[in-house]
């Protein structure tokens, strides 16, 4: 494969990846919309993970680790982050493990009350604005 169809493969995956990220706002927004509060923040955490990927793959034109940890993720692509960015992806991640798991699922159920989630909704709002603008 020459440069140029190996930057075109990894340009087209870019743009994959956001438009999955996409795809799961939209599904975020139902889910918190009709109180599946817990399911909608599991989403959050997936679209701010495949921003990540995109943003990796944009700086190290290679694929994307398989890992869930967005700090790590964030890490790996070498992206400067504020201590509040690096809680929020801290926190992100969590909500991938704790809705996932089921030891931890009915902790995290009761923890997503609706003040709790719309404040991590608003946050991962942020960062997906954060994320798409560094894609541009």
């Amino acid at each position: 494969m020459d440069k140029n169809s190996s930057k075109d493969s990894f340009n087209r995956l870019v743009e994959f990846w956001i438009k999955s990220a996409e795809n799961d706002f939209e599904t975020m927004l139902d889910l918190y919309k009709s109180k599946r509060f817990n399911w909608s923040l599991f989403i959050g955490h997936l679209v701010i993970e495949k921003l990540l990927k995109a943003y990796y793959i944009r700086q190290n034109n290679e694929y994307p680790p398989f890992i869930h940890n967005l700090l790590r993720l964030a890490e790996k692509s070498h992206l400067e982050l504020n201590s509040e960015q690096k809680v929020n992806l801290a926190t992100f991640t969590t909500f991938n493990i704790n809705a996932r798991y089921d030891d931890y699922k009915q902790n995290f159920y009761k923890k997503c009350t609706p003040d709790f989630t719309k404040e991590w909704i608003e946050k991962i709002k942020t960062s997906r604005l954060w994320m798409l603008e560094l894609l541009k």
